[in-house]
């Protein structure tokens, strides 16, 4: 019988499911109580619907990174116990939950045009310090606010807080900017993209220097990471380079 959304799952019915070993293409129950447990602990997943694609492959992926598992994507033995183990991540663990009433930013103004610079120089560190602030807030599919936030709401929200329009997806805001043609091109404000679950640009972030960016992960909300991270390497889409 399929189980309903919202369940959080026992460890023994973890454990039950704990044998087979799950990737693209397997579906039915076992699926189900994965896409549950990951969905419990913060690993959002849209569709609860037993079947493993894409979006479950990338949850389970970042999962594993998270937990310093091999990145495959795929569940083995040693994803299970570690989801056995795993703890849904709260407030007052580590962060402090912003102070900020959540409401969205009004876009005032024409979008940001494509293929140029848009950031000035002197709005650069008051855009870090911004997104920075805001480390810890959680991700959810479509968020907009501080309440939570999804990658594109995240980036549209800070730029909004520098009175700059930017497109609300992540594939319209790959539009902004010059390409760089390496990272090493890139320098603090810029624009970094990922292919992850789908083809093209699926995930964005802020460049910070030092091979490092801040982003909405939808393991552990806003958060820093570095371009060189096993899971990222190999996902980086690109840079857009958009400092004036």
């Amino acid at each position: 019988m399929p189980l309903a959304a919202g369940i959080i799952l026992t460890a023994s019915q973890l454990t039950a499911a704990a044998s087979p070993t799950l990737q693209q293409g397997s579906h039915g129950h076992e699926v189900m109580v994965l896409q549950q447990k990951l969905n419990s602990i913060g690993y959002k997943i849209k569709s609860l619907d037993g079947v493993y694609g894409a979006e479950t492959e990338r949850a389970v992926a970042e999962f594993q990174r998270d937990q310093k598992i091999r990145i495959t994507g795929i569940v083995n033995n040693a994803t299970w116990r570690a989801l056995k183990k795993a703890k849904p991540h709260t407030w007052g663990v580590d962060i402090e939950k912003p102070k900020d009433k959540g409401e969205a930013i009004s876009s005032k103004g024409p979008l940001a045009p494509n293929g140029q610079t848009i950031l000035p120089q002197n709005k650069v560190k008051p855009l870090i310090a911004t997104a920075k602030s805001y480390i810890g807030v959680p991700y959810q599919f479509g968020g907009t606010t501080p309440k939570a936030f999804d990658c594109s709401g995240y980036l549209q929200y800070i730029f909004g807080k520098q009175g700059i329009n930017i497109p609300r997806t992540a594939d319209e805001q790959y539009k902004l900017g010059l390409r760089t043609k390496s990272s090493k091109e890139l320098v603090p404000g810029d624009l970094v993209f990922f292919e992850t679950y789908e083809k093209g640009a699926s995930h964005c972030g802020l460049y910070l220097g030092s091979g490092e960016f801040i982003h909405t992960s939808s393991s552990k909300g806003v958060r820093i990471d570095k371009l060189s991270d096993d899971y990222w390497s190999p996902r980086f889409l690109g840079g857009k380079h958009i400092v004036k």
